[in-house]
């Protein structure tokens, strides 16, 4: 599961408003393979992945096929534009049967009516119950499921355990006054040039990597009519103290270092500390195997746990004429047979607890604190309009990071600019 793809910020088009889509797919019944054993054909979309997630994929689905004879799947990966791509499909309906949705797009779509609720297909052998709460919500409105989380990834805390030995520091912070001190006291400086050669802490100024800070605090990304609403003094006081870090040079963005994500700042050990999510650790493992180091869970916001959490379900057109085979495919992907095969290597995290306690990752010393996150993560939403007030969040958070303006100011600008491109698109 890719942070990228899941940031892709793409407005839910108003065509899909009240279309009356045309059929896709398979003439055929669809029942798991039609009466007379013909063959049901279930197309399959998503957008591309690493070579090792290619074959685990691969191979889930043809442990599928095997256990389902009577139904084929057509995989087709959309490399680019993904959410573009699928909505304009959806409006031609063209739509593959089942395909990929991040929680980020999903109230903006579900709200369009292109979606097949799930809930009549879903029997007590699926244990529903066993999925992480926040990870399973975040596909639910209005009292209706629209879709089963395949993986998901929190945020945590890497931390060099050189570095923390050579500070004479031990353990990880465990509340965001700590985090403080310990970024200041790993921050080195070695020739005095006022650039750190190493920060204390690297993050990301992303609105996906802000928000689960502002709950804590009581302040919140939208209000009930589904406008910006960040501005207030409680989400100043959720944000000032990274802003404080960035002007104080103990903790820098990526670029800061020359680098051009979080990952990459901790493996070349140019950050100490940074706030990544589980994708980091394959990279770490590839590019940095010497490196040594843990993982915690953040440190807690306001005296509470908090972390996001980015995740991505399989969802069913609503459109598709083979909706009892299409949903074979989900219940079987997001089932825990399907779902050990999937995440098995630890590239994705399992949204079942028991697939998670199965492969060992609650125990696992690196993977342990995302999956604990899971049971109290924020996931990354923020009803249908998250994608305009995102971009206009992350413009003007960044300059206020810079210090061109005021934490204040930038995000009043930007929760008024955004506000506007709202109506205007109302």
């Amino acid at each position: 599961m890719k942070f990228n793809k899941m940031l892709a910020a793409v407005g839910v088009t108003g065509m899909l408003m009240g279309t009356a889509l045309a059929g896709c797919s398979s003439d055929s019944s669809g029942d798991g393979g039609s009466s007379d054993g013909e063959q049901v054909t279930v197309e399959l979309a998503g957008w591309g992945s690493t070579p090792e997630e290619k074959e685990l994929l691969t191979k889930t689905l043809q442990e599928f096929e095997e256990s389902h004879p009577n139904i084929k799947v057509e995989h087709e990966v959309i490399a680019d534009q993904y959410m573009d791509v699928m909505k304009t499909r959806l409006v031609g309906g063209e739509a593959a049967d089942v395909f990929y949705l991040d929680a980020f797009e999903a109230p903006g779509l579900a709200k369009t009516g292109v979606l097949e609720p799930l809930d009549e297909y879903v029997t007590d052998e699926f244990d529903v119950d066993d999925f992480q709460d926040p990870l399973l919500n975040a596909f639910k409105f209005d009292d209706k499921q629209y879709g089963f989380p395949k993986d998901f990834s929190t945020l945590a805390l890497f931390y060099d355990k050189q570095a923390f030995e050579e500070a004479g520091l031990e353990g990880p912070p465990k509340t965001w006054d700590e985090l403080r001190e310990y970024a200041e006291k790993l921050t080195v400086d070695e020739d005095g040039d006022g650039q750190p050669d190493q920060y204390g802490l690297g993050f990301s100024s992303e609105l996906a990597r802000q928000f689960y800070k502002l709950q804590p605090y009581g302040a919140k990304v939208t209000n009930e009519n589904n406008e910006a609403a960040f501005a207030g003094d409680k989400a100043i006081e959720a944000l000032q103290p990274i802003v404080d870090m960035k002007q104080d040079k103990i903790a820098a963005l990526p670029s800061d270092a020359g680098t051009d994500w979080g990952g990459d700042m901790f493996g070349q050990g140019k950050a100490a500390m940074v706030i990544e999510g589980n994708w980091t650790v394959p990279f770490i493992e590839s590019n940095f195997s010497d490196k040594d180091y843990a993982t915690a869970e953040l440190p807690t916001v306001n005296g509470e746990k908090a972390t996001a959490a980015f995740t991505v379900a399989y969802v069913m057109n609503k459109q598709s004429e083979v909706k009892d085979a299409a949903w074979e495919l989900i219940s079987y992907l997001t089932g825990k047979e399907g779902m050990k095969t999937w995440t098995s290597k630890g590239l994705a995290l399992p949204t079942r607890e028991s697939v998670a306690a199965e492969l060992g990752f609650d125990e696992d010393p690196i993977r342990k604190a995302f999956v604990d996150g899971a049971s109290y993560a924020q996931p990354w939403q923020a009803g249908p309009n998250l994608p305009t007030i995102n971009n206009n969040f992350n413009n003007q958070f960044t300059s206020a990071l810079l210090g061109d303006q005021s934490l204040e100011e930038a995000l009043k600008k930007a929760q008024e600019t955004a506000n506007k491109e709202i109506k205007a698109s109302n």
